[in-house]
């Protein structure tokens, strides 16, 4: 005979699922196990020791631990079940909303119900059941502001030191015949991306030869190509240079939105020009692996035009620990749940397009070994609150790096976004005319 226990005093079954793959990680210094031990210890120290670019996951009984860097997202989604509660952790909603569907749980799910770990932060979760208690989070990354001199050329060497570094440390982990593509417009950090890493492989005694800059381009004409091209021109290195061309007709926003899972239009546009980059590499070459950008390199030296954003101020933007990368931070009424902030949440535009095309996309710009230095440049005192001499301020110091450190010139241009200058930008209206509310609704048919 069976004994029915009321549901009152039934003990609950607390679930983890973790859907994330391990092997999208790029840990330049530890293994997945160090890194998952770092995590279960929940000391902030030993999480801040990681270098790379990682999500992780551990379970300690009914806490369950998650962090990551700016370079991968990582989600979770809380469902209800008779025994308990169920935690999904995974990378993308609709990793989430397909398994929630498998279990007969679909009913639950919607995209804003998800949460993203914010970058830079230990989250903790208590599996106790109902009522849900809050996430604990605690910073594990905190850079201290200001802390080099004023002199440009002892900032950027740092900078540029620290970048390279981070390639050194990467190309220990790769095959060292490994071909390796840079998303190259010309600009100053992809510029510096390709320059140190032609830079390393030289002083490493490996072939150049492995090296491609490729570059997008439209038939609806573009500067990028031609920036790209003078810029290796003026370095002897136009061998490296492979332009990318795409049909503007080809270009599809519903695609990208389903991609990114999200809707703000200046990502949107972005990712839309890297996903067709992407594809047209794939086409061209079906087994290459390996791809580096420049994201974070506009975040790390503030370049971007504040006036474009009704809610910055220069003081906001340089009196706050790291506002680019990640927004107004975890306890501010505008920090989004679903998104994160800042580069945290936009970095995908990077990242989901590389993934989707099969690639492994890398960003030494976003790591916080770099972002640490970037931090620690006295922005006030170089720029005394002045708009432009803040946007040039990036040019001088990745310039004077670059040439202290590897001995190149690097060419610098005026700042162009990603999205526009793949072509005409009149002639490429469906990508960059549509408002957010426009991209929301589309987001809600393709991925609610």
């Amino acid at each position: 005979m069976t004994t029915q226990v009321p549901l009152s005093h039934a003990k609950y079954v607390e679930r983890l699922v973790d859907l994330t793959d391990p092997s999208r990680n790029v840990l330049l210094n530890a293994t997945h196990e160090e890194a998952i031990a770092a995590l279960a210890s929940g000391e902030t120290d030993r999480l801040r020791a990681i270098d790379g670019q990682f999500a992780l996951v551990h379970r300690d009984g009914r806490k369950v631990r998650l962090a990551r860097s700016l370079g991968r997202p990582l989600r979770y989604f809380l469902a209800k079940q008779i025994a308990g509660p169920c935690l999904v952790v995974a990378e993308r909603m609709d990793e989430i909303r397909d398994f929630l569907e498998a279990e007969g749980l679909h009913g639950q799910f919607h995209p804003s119900y998800t949460r993203m770990v914010p970058a830079h932060y230990l989250v903790e979760i208590e599996l106790v059941g109902c009522p849900d208690p809050s996430p604990t989070c605690t910073r594990f990354f905190t850079p201290q502001l200001a802390k080099l001199p004023a002199d440009i050329d002892t900032i950027g060497e740092a900078y540029v030191k620290a970048l390279a570094v981070e390639l050194d440390r990467w190309l220990d982990r790769i095959d060292d015949e490994a071909p390796l593509g840079v998303l190259f417009s010309g600009g100053i950090d992809s510029g510096a991306i390709l320059l140190v890493l032609y830079w390393r492989l030289l002083q490493r005694g490996q072939s150049p030869a492995r090296l491609k800059a490729f570059t997008l381009t439209t038939d609806a004409g573009g500067e990028d190509a031609k920036q790209a091209h003078e810029f290796l021109a003026k370095l002897g290195l136009t061998m490296l240079w492979e332009s990318i061309e795409v049909a503007a007709g080809d270009l599809n926003v519903e695609e990208t939105i389903r991609v990114i899972e999200d809707y703000k239009p200046l990502d949107v546009q972005a990712a839309t020009m890297a996903l067709a980059l992407c594809r047209g590499i794939r086409h061209r070459y079906p087994d290459w692996k390996y791809l580096i950008d420049g994201d974070g390199g506009d975040e790390n030296l503030k370049d971007y035009p504040i006036e474009e954003n009704p809610e910055l101020t220069i003081r906001s933007v340089l009196n706050n620990v790291m506002l680019y990368q990640e927004g107004w931070g975890v306890g501010a009424i505008k920090h989004s749940l679903v998104y994160s902030g800042g580069q945290s949440r936009g970095h995908v535009r990077s990242y989901a397009p590389a993934c989707k095309l099969g690639f492994e996309g890398f960003s030494p710009f976003a790591l916080p070994n770099v972002i640490e230095v970037a931090e620690s440049i006295p922005f006030i005192e170089l720029t005394n609150w002045d708009h432009e001499r803040l946007y040039s301020l990036k040019g001088e110091v990745v310039s004077r790096g670059i040439k202290l450190v590897t001995g190149f010139d690097l060419p610098v241009f005026p700042k162009r976004r990603f999205q526009h200058g793949v072509g005409d930008v009149s002639l490429l209206s469906p990508v960059m005319s549509s408002s957010e509310a426009d991209l929301r609704r589309v987001f809600e048919l393709v991925v609610g």
